[in-house]
């Protein structure tokens, strides 16, 4: 009995650090916010659109090499000096952003925005993530769904001041000083809580489940040895392609709204902004339910409900149901994010959860290139019609319906799974 009181008070504890977790998202969440960018940046240095979103796409593309090299330093470090030091990255990136003065130094703004914040971005998102999963197992779904989710709605937050700020200057690069030290702060004060849990750390009357809906593996793994399982591969692949067919919309939702259903550019981007609000939900809701049917059939429900949506799309030109379809496919993108890092800590472990789910953020920067690129390549192919990019997404969507059913625990050999998972710092 006398283990078990400073135990319960560190559980306690716990909810102090999703606070923490949830302000550091929403400033990584401000990526999503670029497309207010675009077309100021296009007026004022004459770039075509494909050179303006080069900086966004450059970001998402590095992202994974934050989260790979982060994550592995977090399993051996813990926690705060990753976030900090990632923070430090990813606000220096954006500041560094505002020096931005003429059309020949888009390369400036890549590497700034693109490169640096990228890196740092991916840096700080996988350790709240892996963090809070160590703290968590009697609610792994659903906590994993909270961290993230604060990522879904920093665009929500960030969108209207950034315009603000736009529509009051004529240098828009200018923007970024302010918006980036505002990021620094925000991630500097909520990293600054961020520990693992203490050694022997367990949750007071919870059991790891060994049967039932949600259930764990019995081995731990290092990224290496899940490197040599097929499951790392499958569960990267369904996050690429979850990933994939959510960004194709998300990249052109503004433009989708007005073509498909005529409604002007002011209400378009009124329901960007508000479908932000899905995204985040999505990560919860999705994350949750996954804790209650399965990880698996998780996965099922978001690919098919994103095939069925994108099928539709295309002919949905009333706004109501226009902005219901794609309202639908933000929940299922922003589900995968909530879901798969609970995923991956039931098939691989917690210990090294950093390292094997940051690994797994390639998916990421791979369908959120390749999803955008594609519906582009298509939409312009197809004589500017959305019906051949949205239908092609579908079908990819149903061909990936495939995976999760064959997606079962690894089962090599690997150390046993402690009752508490904690190890490292």
């Amino acid at each position: 009995m006398a283990h078990s009181a400073p135990v319960s008070a560190s559980t306690r504890g716990r909810w102090g650090l999703v606070g923490a977790a949830v302000l550091v998202q929403l400033a990584l969440g401000a990526v999503y916010a670029w497309s207010v960018f675009n077309k100021p940046l296009q007026q004022q240095f004459g770039w075509s659109k494909t050179e303006a979103v080069l900086p966004f796409e450059v970001a998402i593309g590095t992202i994974f090499i934050g989260s790979l090299i982060g994550g592995r330093i977090q399993d051996r470090r813990g926690p705060r000096p990753v976030a900090l030091g990632g923070g430090v990255l990813y606000g220096i990136g954006n500041i560094l952003a505002s020096l931005t003065s003429s059309a020949d130094q888009l390369w400036l703004l890549v590497l700034t925005y693109g490169v640096l914040g990228g890196i740092g971005l991916g840096a700080v998102y996988i350790t709240p993530i892996a963090m809070l999963a160590k703290w968590f197992p009697d609610r792994r779904g659903l906590i994993t769904g909270i961290a993230v989710a604060g990522f879904g709605f920093g665009a929500v937050i960030v969108a209207p001041v950034a315009k603000a700020l736009l529509n009051g200057t004529s240098d828009k690069t200018s923007v970024f000083l302010p918006l980036g030290i505002a990021y620094l702060i925000a991630v500097l004060l909520g990293a600054s809580f961020f520990r693992n849990p203490p050694r022997g750390y367990q949750v007071p009357g919870f059991t790891p489940a060994v049967g039932g809906r949600a259930v764990a593996g019995t081995r731990v793994y290092t990224l290496g040895e899940a490197l040599r399982t097929r499951q790392w591969y499958l569960l990267t692949a369904i996050l690429t392609l979850n990933v994939a067919c959510g960004i194709a919309l998300i990249s052109q939702a503004s433009d989708a709204a007005e073509a498909i259903t005529g409604v002007s550019a002011a209400s378009a981007a009124t329901l960007v902004g508000v479908l932000g609000l899905f995204n985040g939900a999505g990560r919860v809701a999705w994350a949750w339910l996954s804790d209650r049917i399965s990880r698996m059939t998780a996965f099922l429900g978001m690919l098919l409900l994103q095939a069925i949506c994108f099928f539709i799309l295309p002919h949905a030109t009333a706004f109501a149901v226009f902005a219901v379809l794609a309202a639908l496919v933000y929940l299922a993108y922003g589900g995968g994010f909530g879901t798969m890092p609970a995923t991956a800590a039931d098939y691989f472990g917690t210990p090294n959860a950093g390292a094997v789910y940051g690994a797994m953020i390639v998916a990421w920067s791979i369908g959120g290139v390749v999803g955008p690129l594609v519906t582009a390549v298509l939409y312009e192919a197809s004589g500017n019609s959305y019906t051949l990019p949205f239908t092609v997404i579908a079908v990819v969507a149903l061909v990936a319906l495939v995976l999760p059913p064959i997606t079962r625990l690894p089962t090599q050999p690997g150390r046993p799974r402690p009752h508490n998972e904690v190890t490292g710092p």
